[in-house]
């Protein structure tokens, strides 16, 4: 780093040339409770020269104070910074920190390893491009290991490092070494990781670390620092459609109207068409704006603001969208979900969904199965609990311009916050979405499919479908479920806003050998769908009931 430090002092502009021309790398350290992650942080910054003297002098106090050494260095503490991560030893929320070396630029997230600080993970994960999962060498693998790797296959991370950690413990064994390699190269083998490169090392002496290690010959592999930064990154933004979110329309003045955002992917110049993914209403660019002057291009990650050459309705919330390549606009999402409330997850209570660029209304209408995170299976379940995973079924109260998280991180990407208490319960990747047209006057009347089964919510009223509320045209299907639920004596209030849906309603009682009665209550219809006739005594309980 002296060459740094010269330059620093001599040429600052150039020093800060050099550094801008890095690539960057953001990727955290996770895994399991006390398998070494803040200590291996810590010392990747130490050895790359990166620990200043106030920091150091600091350090050394601390180190006799609160490490965990004896009052040697405890490099952890570089990173738990938070008196109860320093008094119990555990890292409780994800601290970032920056360093650089000659080759290379780096963003390093130290996520929690406790199962109760799941959300914390997840969230230093959401933005990482590599992932370092630890092992304890005495201890292989463990669930909070196999949890940690589903969660960064979910989130789109696709290299790993498997650095098994305190090799000093077991005499650098190579066998017991193989045996975890082994194992891990298993369980990973169905989460589609690009590559997966497994590292000895002991975090608290060094070894591997930055340099290889004399105690391990039988190694012939890159050291932790070598693989950071040779490891290729394929960022394929720009190479995608065009996603502008819209956060804000810039109305200056009468003959200025812009709109602002930040580029989740693709490319765009000026004359290019794009379209507004909830209207269908399109356009062509005329200008980039930004504080430094007009761009003739602009790319993924930058924030801009577009004009367009027509005045079309565009407000926040909105997606700018390449007309080549649009999101799904849906309402009917398929999502993997990460439970992170200590309250269970509730089908059909109504949460609001902020997405990239909104925040819609919405409920969880079915979970169609939860993922065992030791063996990743599937397995069956109607809730989630807290750092509970599975694949659920989303409805939102509106359209929503949504990409699979697969196709766009940022785009494919939500949380759901309770709409009472207003905490972040859950985080969410799109896996798929029911399409819905848009009508060529632009008025977001969609036809959307209604799956009976999946809308059921019991409560006072007993089973109750309320589409009351409403709007535009639908399709009605059925599920097994639904038919088995009405076989065993249950009926099914739906209550409907329009009476020219009862035929959709006829037509999927007559093909499933089912029967209803309806009624008209003030400007809706209340319909009631069973298997068997309803005998007398009930009529005789409703009059206004029946045909």
């Amino acid at each position: 780093m002296a060459h740094q430090s010269d330059l620093i002092e001599n040429d600052i502009l150039a020093y800060l040339k050099s550094q801008e021309e890095k690539s960057l790398l953001r990727f955290i350290t996770c895994g399991s409770v006390d398998d070494g992650k803040s200590t291996l942080i810590g010392r990747l910054l130490w050895d790359s020269k990166m620990v200043f003297e106030d920091q150091l002098t600091a350090l050394e106090a601390d180190s006799k104070k609160s490490g965990t050494q004896g009052g040697a260095i405890d490099y952890a503490l570089l990173l738990d910074g938070l008196q109860a991560e320093r008094e119990q030893g555990i890292t409780i929320d994800v601290a970032y920190r920056y360093f650089s070396t000659d080759v290379r630029k780096f963003i390093v997230a130290d996520t929690p390893g406790h199962e109760q600080y799941t959300r914390n993970m997840v969230t230093g994960a959401s933005t990482a491009q590599v992932a370092v999962i630890l092992v304890d060498a005495r201890k292989g693998l463990l669930t909070q290991t196999r949890r940690h790797s589903y969660l960064v296959s979910l989130v789109g991370i696709k290299h790993i490092v498997l650095a098994i950690n305190k090799m000093d413990l077991i005499d650098f064994n190579e066998q017991k070494f193989e045996a975890i390699r082994r194992d891990y190269q298993q369980f990973a083998a169905p989460l589609g990781f690009t590559t997966v490169a497994a590292i000895p090392i002991s975090a608290l002496n060094g070894d591997n670390i930055i340099d290889p290690s004399a105690s391990t010959p039988w190694y012939s592999g890159p050291t932790l620092m070598n693989y950071l930064e040779r490891v290729q990154i394929d960022d394929d933004c720009s190479e995608k459609p065009l996603r502008l979110p819209v956060q804000w329309v810039n109305r200056p003045h009468l003959d200025f109207r812009g709109f602002c955002g930040t580029i989740a992917s693709g490319t765009v110049r000026p004359g290019d068409e794009v379209t507004v993914a909830s209207s269908g209403k399109s356009s062509r660019v005329a200008r980039i704006v930004t504080m430094n002057g007009d761009l003739d291009v602009a790319v993924a990650g930058q924030a801009v603001t577009l004009t367009l050459a027509d005045e079309i309705d565009i407000s926040r919330g909105d997606v700018l969208s390449a007309t080549d390549g649009l999101p799904i606009h849906s309402r009917q999402l398929l999502v993997h979900l990460v439970w992170f409330d200590d309250e269970p997850l509730q089908p059909g209570k109504s949460y609001l969904v902020k997405t990239a660029a909104s925040l819609i209304p919405g409920r969880i209408t079915a979970v169609q199965h939860l993922v065992d995170v030791n063996t990743l299976e599937k397995k069956g379940g109607d809730t989630l609990s807290l750092n509970s995973i599975g694949v659920v079924r989303l409805e939102l109260d509106r359209p929503a311009a949504i990409d699979s998280y697969q196709q766009s991180r940022y785009t494919g990407s939500f949380i759901v916050i309770d709409r009472f208490s207003n905490a972040t319960v859950a985080a969410g990747m799109v896996i798929s979405a029911s399409p819905e047209t848009v009508s060529a006057k632009g008025d977001d009347t969609a036809r959307r499919r209604v799956s009976l089964g999946e809308q059921i919510q019991s409560g006072e009223e007993g089973n109750l479908i309320d589409l009351s509320d409403e709007a535009g045209d639908f399709e009605f299907d059925v599920t097994p479920q639904f038919i088995d639920l009405l076989a065993k004596g249950n009926r099914v209030l739906i209550r409907l806003r329009d009476p020219g849906l009862l035929p959709q309603v006829a037509l999927q009682a007559y093909e499933h050998g089912l029967q209803f009665n309806f009624k008209r209550v003030g400007n809706r219809i209340d319909l009631i769908m069973f298997s068997e006739p309803i005998g007398a005594k009930e009529l005789a309980g409703d009059p206004d009931l029946g045909l």
